[in-house]
């Protein structure tokens, strides 16, 4: 139940207490006790209806139907009795009288009828040919998600995590799903960190739909391989101006299941390890020795001072030696706190929405931080009654500190957050000396370990982004210009998107990872700015047992994006961070200086035709094809064609199945279509040549430098001027099912894909002056099933129960690459093997004591 409204109802039921219990003080009473009985059936076969709700509307009072849809309630006259049944719409009696009230419900069909959100418009779910998994906005907002990438996971079978894969992995280049908002393609992950989907607030989302086979998304056609997922945010509506406030706040707490040796432990084990090296020497484990442990801990006196506590009474006692966790030093209770408000409302004309979200999430780590602003707004204007115009506007400004960091450490080793990094810290070892300073390097320079003591406190590594989406359109309704061309319409649509993006890492020279050397400076920046510009014709017409759906479209695209970066040692003022990068004399080697620009341009060009038809709103045909024309790939086969087709049976419409008054549907569905991928960077079947800085030898093998710009050209991959599209071809089956009322419904879902004309780097001879060269070659393939299964097992008064249950199986499998059937051991890809495997060295297990004999040879 939505927490507002259930607010709203208690409130409601504490005054109507107040209320009466105010009348009945009062002389005579405002409502009149009366016994009120009668039946509740099926208005289509006049069956009755078990379990129907029968209650006072405004109050607690209700009863539930017998076996023979019978009830008797006690009700004031004058009150309000409203029927209610999961499946049917409901209906409200007022009560004049004592007597009997029969009431006869009516199916709802607003499940089957369901407005879903395909590719370029919308579809009845009972329409759909595709397999297309949805999440409302009521699904949306239960549990805290700070990002639609946690809405999604366990509520879409074959998707979920933070890193979004729908039906596993297709390619070895890129697997990331297309991300359609608003109607507009934005791009998704970038940096690492800076999603498309951060910056929106999930609490302006209505819905998600997952378009999951290529029956569905191959009318995106390229970046479609790996799924399509279309988010639709709130826009205004006619009503009342509505004004309205959501927030949570959560705490979290690290739980590591992993273990981790203690102090004593480790003690030991060193001990064994030392004595398996070298058993002429050393002592058995178990058998120690203080002058043994003297050498064994040697290189920090404050642990091996530790150590020797043990030996404290002339015999080891592992419990006396301090046991420290290090992980207590570096965590923290985090707390996540989420706020947004809302203004919502509008007329038969204009109607209007915005917005405001704020975030902040104190992590688990210290040092750690991420905080975000949203602002969204959108309008819809019915300027003429043929033609309307609106758009819609989102955007985001986020902080996000990580705290500890090792850009720019001393050694390149270690872990890259501060709790692996005290996880790996011996427990023996302590973390400040008898003098109460910080111990640099616990246990001594043989660890290579680093101290995380206030290491949050001189480590900054900080990220800003600032995101903006928009979506904007005009459309013109030809049905309201000639009556002729009812059902014609023109919408033309303009999507830009707006990214800036900084990066900062700032370590102190205090800083344990830059073990006494001079402080270390890094900035990276990046604006991006990409367009996609749609024009789209469709026309929807009913002809008697026939309605028909087209649409016709051309699209073009453009991506500019810039870059730079920096980095120095030794910033004369340290609170100046990466602010004032270049006040020291960067010619001078000592600090190291060094700087960056680029500049990545591309482009795609798109035109799609779409039918969709239905012969009896029984027997469905989707096909759709698509042209796509992409500037990364080379000359000559930038373009390629993508079609596709679907069909549907609604078997719950046969004359032979309505009987079944329990069946609500079941639709067969079976799609085949082709999905394109061009994950290549700009430029990349271009050859670029590069340039490397070079020393030169005087011939007598010494190396002389000089100041002059001395460098070789070379290439990074050999250019290819037959690279073109990777493409997928999957074919799906599936079927949709809905009883009783819609209280047990979900789809079953088989499908397999093959995929070829991989994009891979493949090793050309030397001779040729290239390493490798980017080519199509090599083959995948990829089978699976998805199932999704949403009942209501109990329902009475105030209480439903709705469970709600996917499962997925899904297995892909390499089956060529460069060199046709030989496995690629570097990349751990391996034919006939899944594409994600881990590969290395299987243990035979562990020395036992009995493998001493086989040990000694």
């Amino acid at each position: 139940m939505n927490q507002s409204k259930s607010y709203k109802k208690h409130g409601r039921i504490f005054l109507y207490k107040v209320m009466l219990l105010f009348m009945m003080l009062l002389p005579l009473q405002a409502f009149a006790q009366v016994t009120v009985t009668g039946t509740v059936t099926d208005s289509s076969n006049g069956e009755s209806i078990i379990g129907a709700t029968v209650k006072v509307k405004g109050s607690t009072s209700g009863v539930i139907t017998d076996f023979d849809g019978n009830y008797s309630i006690e009700v004031g006259i004058g009150q309000t009795l409203e029927f209610s049944y999961i499946g049917y719409t409901s209906q409200v009696v007022k009560v004049s009288k004592a007597g009997r009230v029969d009431v006869r419900l009516s199916e709802d069909t607003s499940t089957l009828e369901q407005v879903v959100v395909v590719g370029y418009g919308t579809m009845k779910r009972s329409d759909l040919t595709g397999a297309v998994s949805s999440i409302d906005e009521k699904a949306i907002k239960q549990g805290v998600n700070t990002n639609i990438e946690q809405a999604m996971q366990g509520r879409v079978a074959g998707g979920g995590g933070i890193s979004v894969q729908i039906r596993g992995v297709n390619s070895l280049s890129a697997n990331e799903p297309l991300y359609i908002i608003d109607g507009i393609a934005v791009s998704g992950q970038t940096n690492g960190n800076s999603s498309a989907l951060a910056a929106l607030n999930p609490s302006d989302i209505v819905s998600l739909e997952v378009l999951k086979d290529a029956s569905a998304t191959a009318i995106y056609g390229s970046r479609a391989s790996n799924g399509v997922v279309i988010i639709t945010t709130k826009r205004g509506q006619e009503g009342k101006t509505q004004l309205s406030y959501s927030g949570s706040l959560t705490f979290e707490k690290i739980v590591d299941k992993s273990p981790a040796m203690s102090a004593s432990d480790y003690i030991t084990w060193r001990r064994w390890a030392k004595y398996n090296q070298d058993p002429n020497t050393y002592s058995p484990g178990d058998q120690p020795t203080e002058d043994q442990d003297k050498s064994f801990f040697d290189g920090d006196q404050t642990a091996l001072a530790n150590v020797l506590k043990g030996w404290s009474g002339g015999s080891w006692d592992g419990s006396k030696v301090t046991d420290t966790d290090w992980t207590d030093f570096v965590t923290q209770t985090g707390l996540t706190q989420e706020h947004t408000v809302s203004v919502r409302g509008g007329s038969k004309n204009v109607a209007g929405f915005a917005s405001f979200g704020y975030l902040n999430n104190k992590g688990t780590q210290k040092g750690q931080n991420y905080e975000r602003y949203n602002f969204a707004a959108s309008a819809d204007v019915q300027a003429k009654r043929w033609f309307k115009a609106g758009g819609s506007f989102n955007a985001s400004y986020s902080v996000q500190k990580y705290g500890f960091s090792r850009t720019g450490q001393s050694s390149s080793s270690g872990p890259t957050d501060i709790y692996s990094a005290a996880k790996a810290i011996l427990r023996y070892t302590l973390p400040y000396d008898n003098n109460g300073e910080i111990i640099t390097m616990p246990g001594g320079s043989t660890t290579n370990t680093y101290t995380v003591i206030d290491e949050w406190k001189k480590s900054n590594d900080n990220r800003e982004t600032f995101r903006a989406l928009g979506s904007f359109y005009g459309q013109i309704d030809f049905g309201g210009i000639a009556e002729e061309l009812a059902g014609m319409q023109y919408k033309i649509q303009f999507g830009p998107d707006f990214r800036y993006y900084r990066l900062g890492n700032f370590l102190d020279s205090s800083s344990a990872t830059r073990a006494g050397s001079k402080n270390y400076a890094r900035r990276n920046d990046e604006r991006h700015f990409a367009w996609t510009l749609d024009n789209m014709l469709l026309y929807n017409k009913i002809f008697g047992d026939h309605s028909i759906g087209i649409t016709l479209l051309q699209s073009a695209s453009k991506s500019n994006t810039e870059s730079s970066s920096m980095n120095e040692i030794g910033v004369t003022i340290p609170s100046f961070l990466w602010n004032n990068m270049g006040a020291i004399d960067i010619t001078d080697s000592q600090y190291q200086a060094g700087m960056g620009t680029g500049l990545s341009e591309y482009s795609l060009e798109s035109y799609m035709a779409r039918v969709n038809y239905a012969f009896m709103d029984r027997y469905l045909l989707t096909a759709s094809a698509r042209w796509d024309g992409s500037s990364v790939l080379a000359q000559g086969n930038k373009w390629d064609f993508f079609p596709s087709m679907a069909i549907g049976w609604r078997m719950e419409q046969e004359s032979w199945l309505r009987d079944l008054t329990w069946l609500d549907q079941l639709k067969l569905r079976l799609g085949v279509g082709v999905t394109g991928n061009a994950a290549v960077s700009p430029y990349g079947t271009l050859g670029v040549i590069s340039s490397y800085w070079m020393p030169f030898s005087t011939g007598n093998s010494q190396i002389f430098v000089t100041n002059e710009p001395y460098y070789t050209s070379g290439s990074n991959s050999m250019p290819n001027k037959n690279l073109g599209w990777e493409k997928t071809t999957q074919w799906n089956f599936g079927i949709d099912f809905s009883f009783l009322k819609g209280r047990i419904n979900g789809t079953l879902d088989l499908y397999t894909s093959q995929t070829k004309d991989l994009l891979l780097s493949m090793s050309v001879p030397a001779l040729s002056g290239y390493p490798s060269m980017l080519a199509n070659i090599g083959k995948t393939k990829n089978k699976g099933i998805e199932f999704t299964l949403n009942t209501i097992p109990v329902m009475f008064n105030d209480f439903v129960w709705n469970s709600n249950l996917n499962l997925a199986w899904q297995k892909d499998e390499i089956v060529e690459l460069s060199n046709g059937k030989e496995d690629d051991i570097n990349n751990a890809w391996f034919i006939g093997e899944s594409i994600a495997v881990y590969y290395g060295f299987e243990a035979d297990g562990i020395w036992q004591e009995s493998d001493a004999a086989e040990m000694a040879l």
